[in-house]
């Protein structure tokens, strides 16, 4: 009967609202808490089938949830390197152990290193990248998550970079006088690196450019540029040797090459009619071999890999001015630890060496949907896959549409303390309202039961 119906409208009004102040609540209490998407219940109207011509049965009201998953919050900047937001569309990919599949997706970035160097967030949940190629690149694969892995910012090892490449800005004075010296002068016994490691032989005539050399196990090893002037205008023999000699396998008294370097009347180098690096015009660079390989190489007693050395002599000029060394440059690093770690725009997690070093790691994985908003919602402030959302497709930051990732950020709750407060008010007054209905329903059925009274 009508008044039946009535009743039972109003205690589907009762349970609807219920689940509204419900979804109210979760948002409020949540309007601190870190990528936090606002529920919202939305009602719809229930019909019955009219089984009486001019009688009305109510059929009263049902509700569904809805998810705002992809409604960007706020970005807000932070102190940590490892905080990150995501600007755009997509979520971080985690799991909830270093070991387990990546199952879970999240906006809440607030990671940090836990005690075995993982990067975890405030929920316990582990995010996930690709791991870094020997190449330097990542293994990008938008379908399989097996590529995927936790990433680790502490066990890392030490960092070591051979050194390269070697450069010196510097002048050798065009007006010095040729000692009586240089009619002598060969690169055997009487060459300049035996006068650098015995005493005799040829001393150069300015003060040789000293590099510094970092081998494959990080030890630093001295080599010195040497010049001579000779009785050829622009001439000066040149060498470049080990200190100590016994750091090399290679000629007499450490010394690793040796020729000719000539410069222009304008005081530049000429490098076509250079012999330094072998045959007139030849690449400036020198290797050398492993440990105990054919000469010249590292001494047997180092146990260290070979090595190529570019050398960047443009610079070196022959002047009428007094020779000096104004600069000598030159790459690698020594051993060093891990002191921090930087993210930058595209994902990429790097470390922070003691040496100066900066080493990939790894890079973010972010997850996109078709329909981010359906997925299923997980304590932790988390989701899981579902038929709704849709297949999840994994891409770089910034690629594909997947948004780009904020270093130092975090992305604030969707909340509006002001909606829902006033969704508060009147989801208890349609509460009310709706238990007037039963009252009243109550009222008119006593009624009809005193008839027979």
């Amino acid at each position: 009967m009508s008044i039946n119906s009535a009743m039972l409208a109003g205690v589907s009004g009762l349970i609807s609202n219920s689940s509204a102040l419900a979804a109210i609540s979760d948002n409020i209490a949540n309007v601190n808490t870190t990528a936090y998407k606002r529920n919202h219940v939305n009602f719809a109207s229930m019909i019955t089938s009219q089984a009486v011509t001019g009688d009305y049965a109510a059929g009263g009201v049902t509700t569904s949830n809805q998810q705002f998953v992809s409604q960007q919050g706020l970005i807000q900047s932070t102190s940590q390197n490892t905080d990150l937001a995501i600007s755009g569309d997509g979520l971080f990919v985690t799991s909830t152990s270093p070991t387990a599949q990546a199952s879970e997706f999240t906006r809440a970035g607030s990671f940090a290193p836990d005690a075995n160097g993982f990067l975890v967030n405030s929920a316990g949940l582990y995010l996930q990248g690709w791991p870094v190629q020997a190449n330097g690149t990542f293994n990008v694969d938008p379908s399989d998550l097996s590529k995927i892995g936790p990433i680790n910012v502490k066990n890392l090892g030490n960092a070591v970079e051979q050194t390269t490449t070697l450069g010196v800005t510097a002048n050798v004075d065009q007006t010095t006088v040729v000692g009586a010296a240089a009619a002598a002068y060969n690169t055997g016994a009487n060459s300049m690196a035996a006068f650098a490691a015995t005493g005799t032989g040829t001393a150069p005539d300015a003060t040789p450019v000293e590099f510094s050399v970092i081998d494959s196990v990080g030890a630093t090893h001295k080599f010195a540029l040497a010049l001579e002037k000779t009785a050829n205008p622009n001439e000066w023999n040149a060498e470049i040797y080990a200190v100590p000699a016994t750091d090399v396998s290679a000629a007499a008294n450490g010394q690793i090459v040796a020729g000719k370097v000539e410069f222009n009347t304008d005081g530049t180098i000429n490098l076509a009619t250079t012999t330094l690096f072998g045959a007139a015009g030849a690449a400036p660079k020198i290797t050398l071999g492993a440990s105990g390989g054919a000469s010249p190489a590292w001494a047997t007693s180092q146990g260290i890999a070979g090595q190529t050395l570019t050398f960047n002599l443009s610079k070196l000029t022959q002047l009428a001015a007094p020779s000096t060394v104004s600069l000598v440059t030159s790459n690698g690093a020594s051993s060093g630890n891990v002191v921090g770690v930087q993210v930058d725009t595209n994902g990429v997690v790097s470390a922070l060496f003691d040496n100066s070093q900066v080493r990939s790691i790894a890079q973010v994985a972010i997850a996109t949907f078709p329909n981010e908003n359906g997925l299923t919602a997980i304590s932790g402030n988390a989701y899981r896959v579902s038929l709704t959302a849709g297949q999840v497709t994994l891409k770089a930051p910034g690629t594909g549409g997947a948004g780009k990732v904020s270093p130092s950020s975090i992305e604030a709750s969707t909340i509006d303390l002001s909606t829902e407060f006033t969704g508060l008010i009147t989801t208890q007054k349609a509460y009310s309202a709706s238990s007037k209905i039963i009252t009243t329903a109550d009222t008119m059925m006593d009624e009809l039961i005193n008839i027979i009274r």
